[in-house]
């Protein structure tokens, strides 16, 4: 049979065999141009439009079978072109891409968590969900938990505290033994408590930041670890407030604790290197208390900083519940902490004074009997064990049992100025030194002299002199004879400030 072709059916035909007739003597191909490179196979030439390679998410890109080398493609997933490695068997991001973060794992509103978590939930043994250890968890909307949450050295992150939530209603929301952090979130727990975390290991690390923690039963405890950081946090609402016991290092960053919240805000207990709270406000409402320093056995072995901080509320005197022992009236924290608060008295080493006075009915007073017959004269302390003495206006200061002496008990080093005066009764004529002395051995460079012009006349002499001391160091003062007959002076009145 004869089969006729009309000219419709020979053109495209004819087109495709001249397409190919081209390429095969030219081995190029112009796509918007007539002039192709000579460089190039393919020369793709617009001024209005590009060229779109194949778009495809991560796991169709990593189902391709048997990719060739140098196979290009976009990944829709992380926004960015990947090209295949024969050489490395694997997929290679362009040069300036990000690649993808590969321990992460999204939580949104609605999901599912026996499926979403399903793995760690599994770790968890049903009762709990044990996140996998460094991997990023986002909390994307209102997340509500029906088991505890332990953390596990893992990344709890939210985008934006007001719109990502995490709520539990009852028990214990973040409940284990390790490290981990959790930022940008709002944590609601109505009839539950948010914290019982005990680390393990004196090397684990808590992160807490830029997150709202409200309406909680308890806030809760945080102890053991080595160092725990709570930045940019806001209270608002909680029946009872957080215990931390035990850490290395504790730093407390612009905390906002409002006046809605009940029981004792933040308490510490045990043992702590170092505490540094700074920044924030403490608004102490009816029967709070604001900070509780007072249980039996804390101890800072570094520092304790409490600095800008403000402290407000209808009750002054529960701003601070004091330590029970090792403070100084009228303060709430024993040497250890540095305090410089708005509400609360400062207390630091550069605030420590002592005053000390001597003071006997005239014609009565302390002896100082110089032993020998020489001039000059040994040189003797004022003062004996049984002088009286009246020491007020102690802050890191103390007599030390020794009712004369005036000892630092500050933890740093500082400059101090020592001044007062004395007046004492000669036995003859005579010239007398007076020195300050500092832990029993006399600042030679600060004496000073008085002339007595006859027996029974009293010299009164100022005290002036500016001396390093540390801790435990203590000041006295001492006399000396230079110049006239042997005998007793008699010292009526003392009086030193140290400050």
């Amino acid at each position: 049979m004869i089969t006729t072709f009309t000219l419709q059916n020979i053109r495209p035909t004819l087109l495709l065999f001249l397409f190919f007739s081209t390429f095969l003597m030219h081995a190029q191909i112009g796509i918007g141009t007539v002039t192709p490179n000579a460089s190039s196979v393919l020369d793709i030439s617009s001024t209005t439009q590009g060229i779109l390679a194949p778009r495809m998410t991560t796991i169709q890109r990593n189902a391709i079978a048997s990719p060739a080398d140098a196979l290009l493609v976009y990944d829709t997933d992380v926004k960015s072109f990947y090209y295949y490695n024969s050489t490395t068997s694997s997929w290679a991001i362009l040069s300036g891409g990000t690649p993808p973060r590969l321990n992460f794992k999204r939580i949104r509103a609605g999901d599912n968590l026996a499926v979403v978590l399903a793995t760690e939930l599994a770790a968890g043994g049903g009762a709990k969900y044990v996140l996998t250890a460094n991997t990023l968890y986002e909390i994307n909307g209102q997340i509500v938990f029906n088991f505890p949450i332990d953390l596990n050295n893992a990344y709890l992150d939210g985008l934006d505290a007001n719109e990502d939530i995490i709520v539990k209603t009852s028990g214990i929301l973040f409940d284990g033994t390790t490290g981990g952090s959790i930022r940008n979130l709002t944590i609601t727990t109505p009839g539950a408590t948010v914290f019982n975390l005990n680390a393990a290991s004196s090397t684990s690390t808590f992160l807490l930041r830029d997150t709202i923690i409200a309406n909680a039963t308890s806030v809760g405890t945080i102890s053991g670890y080595g160092l725990v950081f709570l930045s940019i946090v806001n209270f608002s609402g909680n029946t009872n407030g957080i215990t931390y016991t035990n850490i290395g290092q504790l730093l407390l960053s612009n905390q906002a604790w409002f006046s809605n919240n009940g029981g004792t805000y933040e308490k510490f207990t045990g043992t702590f290197n170092l505490i540094e709270k700074q920044g924030g406000f403490s608004n102490v409402g009816t029967g709070a208390f604001g900070v509780d320093v007072s249980t039996a056995g804390l101890t800072i072995s570094g520092d304790a900083v409490l600095e800008s901080v403000v402290f407000t509320g209808a009750t002054p005197a529960n701003y601070v519940k004091p330590y029970t022992t090792g403070t100084y009236t009228g303060y709430n924290f024993n040497n250890s902490w540095s305090v410089r608060a708005a509400g609360i008295p400062n207390e630091t080493d550069a605030n420590a004074v002592g005053d000390l006075a001597i003071d006997y009915a005239v014609g009565t007073g302390i002896g100082v009997s110089f032993t020998n017959n020489l001039n000059p004269s040994n040189i003797v302390r004022v003062g004996t064990g049984t002088t009286v003495s009246t020491a007020s206006n102690l802050f890191r200061f103390s007599t030390d049992a020794v009712p004369y002496r005036l000892k630092y008990l500050g933890k740093k080093k500082r400059i101090f100025q020592v001044t007062g005066s004395i007046s004492f009764q000669v036995p003859a004529t005579g010239i007398y030194i007076i020195y300050i002395a500092k832990n029993g051995t006399t600042i030679s460079q600060y004496k000073i002299y008085g002339r007595g012009s006859a027996a029974q006349d009293i010299v009164v002499l100022p005290l002036n002199a500016s001396t390093e001391l540390t801790t435990n160091d203590y000041i006295e003062v001492f006399a000396q004879r230079y110049s006239g007959g042997n005998g007793d002076i008699v010292v009526p009145n003392m009086n030193i400030t140290v400050k």
